[in-house]
């Protein structure tokens, strides 16, 4: 695998394309910071972006079974690219409109490329690679969203936001440049016909996952880190004020990074002594305590901590979870069933973001968090009583693959 150049160029272009988003991400925070004094606000204009990918989410899945996935790839490079210059706008007349065409723009270009980028994959590399490849992938990716964050709290306090947009756009014309050179045999690619007349969408998946307890639990399982993530950067916002620190936004973000690292590293060491239920469990009633811990906020430290115990919680529990569906979820069903919960998470998100952005509005962040830190340990509670009411368990020879 590590002599194919293909490879190579996903793994630099996905670095690259991480460093630029993540400077991108950052510098959004700052300009909403000095723009727009609601938190509600914040998340709606936070949640415009999103909303376009998702309207744009089914076009983009039918034209990458159709189309050429480079092609795609480097189209959506370029727009993402290009969709910088709108924040250049609204840099220099104060608008925050302009912003939301700039999320716009680049939320868009995302809903091409990663689906594009994930039917690509498999035509560069063998079928035996793939779990290697993915998961390089991802870290390669967390490791870019870590430097980036680090690098552009870093970057504020000595250059202009114009400026640092200004590295994100090189990025991302980078990213443009590699996609360019890539070779993709895509003649071994399902027709697009084919692929249609197999699926019958979403409607084929419901009854699975109706019959299989298991999956329907952990599926709705996942919805508690997302009460995190999804106003994750909002918080991130409250923690910069409340603070008064403009270097905690890196902080927060590196530290939370380098914990989720270490928890999808150490997984494997983790599922050779315990089952992963018990993981499941475990790692979600820590989440709910990493959100408790927030209500100290204003301690530096503190507020660190808090990040650190939810990058490592969800580390371990995001890959357990995807180990149990892909072993309990009927292979046919794989890639119907993983695009609805890409979806779900999508929306899920949007509707975290916007109640997280309205709740600091009239609560505040202390009372908030504790208020999803209960709510998180009370759903795994209730969950917990569910799997021993029903007697759900894994079979050993699945837990096994968890730490093969």
């Amino acid at each position: 695998m590590w002599k194919n150049r293909n490879v190579w160029i996903i793994l630099t272009g996905e670095f690259v394309a991480g460093l630029g988003l993540w400077l991108g991400i950052i510098g959004n925070l700052e300009f909403m910071q000095e723009k727009v004094p609601s938190d509600f606000v914040k998340a709606l204009i936070l949640a415009g972006g999103l909303l376009a990918g998702v309207a744009i989410g089914p076009l983009a899945g039918r034209l990458t079974d159709q189309g050429s996935k480079k092609k795609i790839m480097l189209i959506s490079s370029i727009v993402r690219a290009l969709s910088v210059l709108f924040m250049f706008v609204a840099i220099e007349t104060g608008s925050v409109l302009w912003m939301v065409v700039f999320l716009v723009f680049l939320q868009g270009s995302a809903a091409f490329y990663f689906p594009a980028l994930q039917a690509a994959i498999p035509l560069i590399v063998k079928e035996r690679e793939l779990l290697a490849l993915n998961g390089v992938h991802m870290n390669v990716s967390t490791l870019s969203r870590v430097i980036g964050t680090a690098i552009a709290g870093i970057l504020l306090t000595l250059i202009s936001l114009r400026d640092v947009y200004a590295l994100s756009l090189v990025a991302y014309l980078l990213l443009a440049v590699a996609t360019w050179f890539l070779k993709i045999d895509e003649t071994v690619a399902p027709s697009a016909k084919k692929v249609d007349k197999s699926s019958g969408g979403f409607k084929d998946v419901f009854p699975i996952i109706k019959s299989i307890p298991v999956i329907f639990m952990t599926l709705v399982m996942t919805l508690i880190p997302l009460l995190f993530i999804g106003g994750f950067n909002l918080l991130v916002i409250n923690i910069s004020e409340l603070q008064d620190s403009t270097a905690i936004k890196g902080w927060i973000y590196t530290a939370e990074g380098i914990a989720f690292m270490v928890g999808a590293f150490l997984i494997k060491r983790i599922g050779e002594k315990f089952s992963v239920f018990s993981i499941l469990f475990t790692f979600s009633f820590l989440i709910g305590i990493a959100q408790l811990m927030l209500y100290f906020a204003d301690i530096p430290a503190v507020s660190i901590a808090a990040f650190v115990l939810f990058g490592f919680s969800v580390g371990c529990f995001f890959p357990t979870a995807v180990t149990i569906f892909q072993t309990r979820m009927p292979k046919d069903y794989h890639g119907r069933f993983f695009s609805f919960r890409n979806m779900l998470d999508r929306v899920v998100f949007q509707v975290v973001l916007l109640v997280t952005g309205f709740f600091l509005d009239l609560i505040g962040l202390q009372l908030m968090v504790v208020l999803f830190g209960i709510s998180s340990i009370l759903m795994t509670g209730a969950f917990l009583v569910y799997t021993r009411k029903h007697k759900l368990h894994i079979e050993t020879d699945e837990a096994e693959r968890l730490s093969s």
